[in-house]
C-alpha cells in the first residue's frame, strides 16, 4: 500500500465482481475511496463496500444502469454529494454476450452497446463537472481483446469495444485542456467467474497467451491503479493492452 491516491475518490462501473470488483479494491488500498457500482445486484455491491471497509477503507455502493442517463447522472452526483469529490472515473460495466448476426435484433445490438458505449459516454458526461475540479482528474475506459483481434458471433460487443478506443482519444483531446487524463485498457483472456448457464468465450479457445495461461483479475486492476497513480500523469490517449501475448499491439 502506498496511499498514493490518498484524498481521492474513484467511482467505478460494474464492480460488483470480476474486475471490477479488484480495481475498486486495488484503488482502495492505495488510499482512494471509492463508488462501488452496480447496475441491480445490492448483495454484491455491498459485499465490495464491506471487503474495504474491513480493510480500513472508504467505499460507498451505488446502485444503477450506466445505460440510463437518468440514473447516471444520480449516481455520479450521489457519489460526489458522499464524498465531496470525483477525481477518478473507470467506465467498466460491459455485456459480452455472443449471438450470431443472423439471429441478432436490433434490440440485442442496441443491448450491448447502450452498456458498453453510451455507459461511457453518459457516466463520462456526468462526471465531468467534478473532474474538472480535480488537479488529477482520470478517466481510464475499458476495450477488449477481440475489438482488436475481431471475434465470431461479436459484432455487437467488438463494435462497442471498438468504439470505446475511439471515444478514449476523442475525449483525450478534449479534456487535456483541463488536465485530465483519458486512457483505455484492453484486457484480453482472464479469468471471471461467469453464471452457471453462461458458455466460455469462444475468443477464448482460438487465442493464446505467450505465458500459456490465463490472467487474474488482480492484473489488470494493477494497470488501472497505475495510470489513476501521479507516475501516469504524462499518459493519455492509449489503449494499454493486459493480455499476457496475445494480442501484441
Amino acid at each position: 500500500m502506498t496511499a498514493e491516491l490518498k484524498g481521492r475518490v474513484a467511482f467505478v462501473t460494474g464492480a460488483g465482481r470480476n474486475i471490477g470488483r479488484a480495481i475498486a479494491l486495488a484503488l482502495s488500498e492505495d488510499g482512494a475511496s471509492v463508488a462501488v457500482n452496480a447496475r441491480a445486484n445490492k448483495d454484491e455491491a455491498d459485499a465490495v463496500v464491506a471487503e474495504i471497509e474491513a480493510a480500513g477503507g472508504n467505499a460507498l455502493a451505488v446502485l444503477g444502469d450506466v445505460a440510463d442517463p437518468a440514473a447516471a447522472e444520480a449516481m455520479i452526483a450521489a457519489a460526489a454529494q458522499h464524498f465531496g469529490r470525483i477525481d477518478i472515473l473507470v467506465n467498466n460495466a460491459a455485456i459480452r454476450a455472443e449471438q450470431p448476426l443472423e439471429t441478432m435484433t436490433h434490440k440485442d445490438w442496441r443491448r450491448i452497446l447502450d452498456v458498453i458505449l453510451d455507459g461511457a459516454f453518459l457516466c463520462t458526461r456526468a462526471a465531468l463537472p467534478y473532474l474538472k475540479t480535480s488537479d488529477a482528474g482520470t478517466i481510464v475506459n475499458f476495450g477488449g481483446l477481440s475489438a482488436h483481434t475481431g471475434s465470431k458471433d461479436r459484432a455487437h460487443v467488438v463494435t462497442a469495444k471498438a468504439g470505446i478506443i475511439g471515444l478514449t482519444r476523442a475525449l483525450a483531446h478534449d479534456l487535456a485542456q483541463y488536465n485530465i487524463t483519458v486512457n483505455c485498457v484492453s484486457p484480453g483472456l482472464i479469468n471471471t467467474k461467469r453464471s452457471a448457464t453462461a458458455p466460455n468465450p469462444a475468443h477464448h479457445s482460438e487465442n493464446e497467451t505467450l505465458f500459456g495461461r490465463r490472467g487474474e483479475p488482480h492484473e489488470i486492476a494493477a494497470a488501472v491503479r497505475f495510470l489513476c497513480g501521479p507516475g501516469a500523469r504524462y499518459i493519455t490517449g492509449q489503449t494499454i493492452h493486459v493480455n499476457g501475448g496475445a494480442f501484441l499491439g
